[in-house]
């Protein structure tokens, strides 16, 4: 079948320029066209005329020009040009037989089965959108500033604001894009437009904060691999002026809206006090819940970035503070846990039914979001179905991600090799997600060492019971040693990764342990017995823990079989 496509062209200002000397004077300055030459690589032949049919096809839009309506097309910037190649594209589709194909020097099988179909909503990702830009949606009043003159509607919309982006964020930890989860948001986008609502710039600029730590925690770690689009960034305003001062700014909103609760609260003689102090939103009624649900999403913010801040610390310096902050993080979570009720009161489109898909606490649909607006900044690839986790959901995850953490924040960081084996496999029976496995694997190797601060030399010394002398010994230059020692720190590290990577990966180190015990043994006879016993029983020792771990694995893994 042959096939048409009609579609847009985009060149530079620079390639119109040089192209521009082929189009018939008649036409329009902003319509350009390339040269059949330079698309058509089939054969000599058939690239002649294929141009001939082009040229005469230009010629007649050119002189049709006066007459056919105007082409709605994307505006152009300062430096690009759009150009309507329908009428090559269509002569290059009359003179094509069934079965051919106009192809480029360089294509190849891989190129084909590479291949997207342009202007396909199954194929092509950035076909599928409401939005040509962000300047565009925020025209159409998709992101608007104030949310709403009514205040009390502007403190509700910021809180189902608020609690979307936890789903997302949530969603993001799984694995989807970045793009089209968090950075859904419009807000975000712009976020220089919300300095007016300090609420919701404030909240916005925290996001952006956190979203900027966790990217950095899982690409230091590398566990990224198993989710590869979680720390594609496509570009996104990540680095902003001024996001080291996004605690204080929070900090300073969080104030202002407890004073107003103890405000509301306060009895008529001393209300009279406070008299100066303008209440959150127009409703009395509904002052106290607002402003409770709001301190309580607030203050999870606050404390969730200071744990991630603290779990960074070298050697492990921030744990106990970071558990204090965890520990905060489910309190707040329970108290927005409990405000959902209210805010459902609140709702004039609460239905009970289907509350549970809901991606706020209100069951109202957000303002300021659209999952396709970032579609072109994808890679090219088909579109990849982002399902945004319900807020409940996303507040489960949330709890068991403290959970998991505060589990790891609370090891003694103990610097005996076996002991450290089984915490490790007994944390990963929780079946931690990656940010978790990503600060685990940050703590147990930083810099070379464990915890960043034992050589592992002294840890493999220490697990085959040797005297205290052999740690100043130039044994730990050998080759060997050095191979050893490489083994064991890519041990913890796979020992980090999910399941199903574990199995893989442990069953090609388990060769690797094998070929060191073999030349170990093999120049026991230069360097002496001492060094086949203790680095024998050793290797033999970690033999065992990677088999006792592929054990475990396989019985959480027969599926995976």
């Amino acid at each position: 079948m042959v096939c048409w496509l009609r579609g847009f062209l985009f060149l530079s200002q620079s390639q119109a320029k040089a192209e521009k000397s082929i189009i018939n004077q008649s036409q329009s300055p902003h319509y350009f066209c390339s040269t059949a030459e330079q698309i058509f690589a089939n054969s000599e032949k058939r690239s002649e005329n294929s141009k001939q049919m082009a040229d005469r096809a230009v010629s007649e839009e050119a002189s049709m020009a006066g007459h056919a309506p105007k082409l709605t097309s994307i505006p152009a910037s300062d430096n690009t040009v759009w150009a309507d190649a329908s009428p090559l594209l269509e002569a290059a589709c009359r003179d094509l037989r069934d079965g051919e194909l106009i192809h480029g020097d360089n294509f190849n099988l891989f190129a084909a089965m590479s291949a997207l179909e342009i202007m396909d909503p199954k194929m092509d990702s950035g076909i599928v959108c409401r939005y040509y830009s962000i300047d565009e949606a925020i025209e159409n009043g998709a992101a608007p500033i104030p949310i709403s003159l009514d205040s009390t509607i502007d403190v509700q919309c910021t809180i189902d604001i608020m609690d979307h982006l936890l789903a997302c964020e949530a969603a993001w930890h799984k694995g989807h894009s970045l793009a089209q989860t968090v950075f859904s948001c419009i807000y975000l986008l712009r976020l220089d437009r919300t300095t007016s609502h300090a609420l919701l710039h404030s909240y916005c600029r925290v996001i952006r904060a956190t979203c900027k730590a966790v990217v950095s925690v899982v690409s230091d770690a590398r566990t990224h691999e198993e989710e590869d689009l979680f720390t594609m960034t496509y570009g996104l305003p990540l680095n902003g002026d001024g996001d080291e001062k996004c605690l204080s700014m929070l900090t300073a909103v969080e104030e202002t809206i407890s004073r107003q609760l103890r405000a509301c609260k306060a009895t008529s003689s001393k209300r009279r006090v406070s008299e100066e102090l303008e209440p959150l939103q127009s409703n009395t009624n509904l002052e106290d819940g607002l402003c409770k649900a709001l301190l309580c999403r607030l203050r999870f913010r606050k404390h969730f970035f200071h744990v991630l801040t603290c779990m960074k610390r070298p050697q492990g310096r921030g744990l106990e503070l970071a558990r204090k902050h965890i520990a905060s993080c489910i309190l707040e979570l329970e108290s927005i846990l409990k405000s959902a009720e209210f805010l459902r009161f609140c709702s004039d489109e609460f239905c009970e039914d289907d509350i549970e898909d809901k991606t706020t606490a209100s069951g109202r649909e957000p303002i300021g979001f659209d999952a396709t607006l970032n579609s072109r900044l994808s890679a090219p690839t088909p579109p990849r179905a982002i399902k945004i986790l319900s807020w409940k959901k996303a507040v489960e995850y949330f709890v068991k991600l403290l959970h998991d953490l505060d589990a790891m924040c609370s090891y003694s960081l103990n610097p005996h090799l076996e002991s450290l084996l089984c915490f490790v496999v007994q944390f990963q029976k929780s079946q931690p997600d990656l940010v978790a496995r990503a600060h685990l694997q940050l703590l147990l190797v930083q810099d070379g060492k464990l915890y960043g601060r034992d050589p592992i030399f002294a840890v493999i010394t220490k697990a085959a019971a040797l005297p205290e002398a052999t740690k100043n010994h130039d044994i730990q230059k050998n080759e060997y040693i050095v191979q050893l020692g490489q083994l064991v720190v890519n041990l913890l590290k796979i020992l980090c990764t999910n399941a199903a990577w574990q199995r893989r990966k442990l069953g090609k180190i388990l060769q690797d342990w094998r070929v060191i015990y073999v030349q170990l043994n093999g120049r026991e006879r230069r360097k002496g017995i001492l060094l086949k016993i203790w680095l024998g029983n050793l290797g033999s020792h970690q033999l065992f823990c990677s088999f006792n771990a592929i054990y475990v694995l396989q019985k959480d893994l027969q599926w995976y079989r």
